[in-house]
């Protein structure tokens, strides 16, 4: 991934490297263009070495509203009213037991600042497995300034919860706001794998909510509902009895050079993972998952 210098409404523009250079702007599908027209237009006249540009379309509209090609992405949306209607009518009876579970067994649940504690503590929670739901962990083994510098993307518009068992932080959520001040974005959320018996990841989606329905945020996401072909996982099953719901949306695709018009007419411009069978997939996932366990001596509860 390299970062050029040119920037749209003040976004870093993002070069992402397949079998064509598919750029996008820093933040998408947390923060949205507020004119696709015009800064289409300036990356045409800037001369940035890119072959397709992509944007996603911001809810809550779905249906397509620029004529340029696109394709449908999916959404794993929450709609808020208030904190009590979600807890009492969105989610199930089991959801909220387990959610219960991280108060019982003394865990506290609480907005954080941006601080050197908490950007120690989220360094701490990436580093400590390699592997995480079957597939290498980008953030595994990098250094606490390469961490603190991710961490503080967005600083203006973003909300910080942390699950805390005594003065350790064991998991974290960052939460970015659109422009607007209508939807959050689930932009990272994890929890050490050694506390997953005290179920932190639940109590902090449940603080999400809740910090979202004070600030009369009207819609979460929680990244993709499905992916690529994959219909169903433990993710979605997760996301789904918390209340969200798939929504698709456009995601467009603009060439920029007649190379990105090819590679998009061809569907070369999606990840090989999504251009192959789910089947295929499915076994390939279990064999990489397997290969994980035996390289890092981990059973299939360690990750």
């Amino acid at each position: 991934m390299l970062k050029q210098q040119l920037c749209l409404e003040g976004r870093n523009v993002v070069l992402r490297r397949r079998i064509c250079r598919v750029a996008e702007v820093d933040g998408d599908g947390y923060k949205f263009l507020e004119d696709p027209n015009s800064a289409i237009a300036t990356l045409r006249n800037s001369g940035a070495r890119a072959d397709l540009f992509t944007f996603m379309q911001e809810l809550p509209e779905t249906s397509p509203r620029y004529e340029y090609p696109y394709v449908w992405d999916n959404l794993a949306v929450l709609q808020i009213s208030t904190f009590d209607q979600w807890w009492t009518k969105q989610i199930g009876f089991k959801a909220r037991n387990k959610a219960k579970q991280a108060e019982k067994k003394g865990i506290v649940i609480r907005e954080v600042s941006f601080s050197d504690a908490l950007v120690r503590g989220i360094w701490e929670i990436y580093n400590e497995v390699p592997v995480r739901q079957g597939r290498s962990f980008p953030h595994y083994g990098k250094s606490m300034e390469t961490v603190r510098a991710m961490s503080a993307t967005f600083l203006d518009s973003s909300i910080f919860v942390g699950a805390f068992d005594g003065e350790k932080l064991i998991g974290f959520i960052k939460l970015t706001v659109n422009d607007a001040g209508t939807q959050a974005g689930l932009m990272h959320i994890l929890s050490l794998i050694g506390y997953r018996d005290k179920a932190p990841t639940n109590a902090l989606l449940v603080q999400a909510v809740r910090s979202c329905a004070d600030r009369q945020i009207k819609r979460l996401v929680y990244a993709n509902f499905a992916y690529g072909k994959k219909a169903r996982s433990s993710l979605s099953d997760f996301k789904e009895r918390n209340g969200f719901q798939r929504v698709d949306v456009p995601r467009y695709y603009v060439p920029l050079t007649s190379w990105g018009a090819v590679v998009f007419r061809l569907g070369l411009h999606r990840r090989l993972a999504e251009q192959l069978p789910e089947s295929v997939a499915a076994k390939f996932r279990e064999l990489r998952s397997r290969w994980y366990q035996r390289r890092f001596n981990l059973s299939a509860e360690s990750y």
